[in-house]
């Protein structure tokens, strides 16, 4: 049965919204790319995996950064994957570093860049340095808003500095994937001596933001909901409290609530049967490298891998992540 959605929308307007051409360029690429292998079991079984994974948001394991920030189901995929990986850094109750989460990151994406992690870090830190450590929950919190939302939050960094400095802000701003992430933010400093920006002022600049923004920007209704319960906010306040909201992270629907954060029965069973089959992994010893990235345990293939992916590289995705001892020092 069609949903009410595809019932609404023309044919091209609704391929169009669910990016289907990205992923039929993606998909053809892979197949020129791996067409001696394909060709040994047929391109109709290829294209029935491809969009399975596709389904399963399987597809954006180990694939490089510009694909997996394409569109919002392959953010939300690399959400999801991150958190089912790397759990048990929470459920362990280890704390990392910036610089550990990024190496974290890595091992899903290997060109993942530095500056977008430091910007997730930096809603969770705020004024602390760079290299203190975070949970894992917060962590998670703070990068899915900024990992998710980056292109619209760059445009709200731009009008928050407008605000600050009495200029009119209701320009039109277009953000490119890019571009954004290179933008200079707000100092922490100077928005705090300045106690931030009138928040009823700041939500019709957001307001209108949204209505014109192409990029995923959070649902106004919960933005509203955010910015109603305080007076003034300085711009890093107003991340924290979108990556705290209950209902955004609800309406993003990537992760689980908070609460449910460590509990994944579907993985726990498929790592138990992962792990019976290595002997001595479960009393293999991990510590942190040099380099400050967390050492993983020995490979085990990844239950999610993609079955075409040429860009593949050795990782683990066992969530197996070991508390950095010399970094609480």
């Amino acid at each position: 049965m069609l949903s009410p959605d595809r019932l609404a929308l023309p044919d091209y307007e609704y391929l169009a919204q669910r990016h289907v051409l990205t992923y039929m360029e993606d998909a053809v690429s892979q197949l020129l790319e791996n067409r001696e292998d394909i060709t040994q079991y047929g391109i109709a079984r290829f294209f029935t995996e491809y969009f399975n994974s596709v389904c399963q948001g399987t597809h954006i394991l180990f694939r490089e950064f510009s694909f997996i920030q394409a569109t919002p189901h392959n953010r939300a995929s690399f959400l999801r994957a991150f958190w089912r990986c790397f759990r048990t850094v929470g459920k362990n109750g280890d704390l990392l570093t910036m610089k550990e989460y990024h190496c974290l990151l890595q091992l899903l994406c290997p060109d993942f860049p530095l500056e977008l992690t430091q910007k997730a870090a930096r809603i969770v830190l705020m004024d602390d340095a760079m290299d203190c450590l975070m949970s894992f929950s917060d962590f998670l919190f703070a990068f899915q808003i900024q990992f998710y939302y980056s292109e619209f939050l760059e445009s709200v960094a731009a009008i928050y500095q407008d605000l600050l400095t009495g200029k009119n802000p209701n320009t039109v701003i277009v953000p490119t994937s890019s571009s954004g992430q290179h933008r200079q933010r707000p100092a922490l400093s100077e928005t705090s001596a300045l106690e931030g920006v009138e928040a009823s002022l700041f939500y019709q600049c957001l307001e209108n933001l949204c209505d014109r923004h192409k990029y995923s920007c959070p649902p106004p209704a919960l933005v509203k909901e955010v910015l109603s319960n305080v007076q003034r906010l300085t711009f890093y306040g107003f991340l924290v409290a979108l990556s705290k909201h209950h209902g955004i992270n609800q309406a993003l629907g990537a992760l689980p609530d908070k609460g449910d954060l460590m509990h994944d029965p579907a993985m726990d069973e498929e790592l138990e049967r992962l792990m019976a089959q290595v002997p001595g992994l479960l009393t293999t010893t991990t510590s942190g490298t040099e380099s400050g990235c967390p050492r993983t345990s020995p490979r085990l293939g990844s239950p999610w891998r993609p079955l075409h992916h040429p860009r593949k590289v050795d990782a683990e995705s066992d969530g197996s992540t070991e508390e950095t001892e010399e970094s609480e020092t």
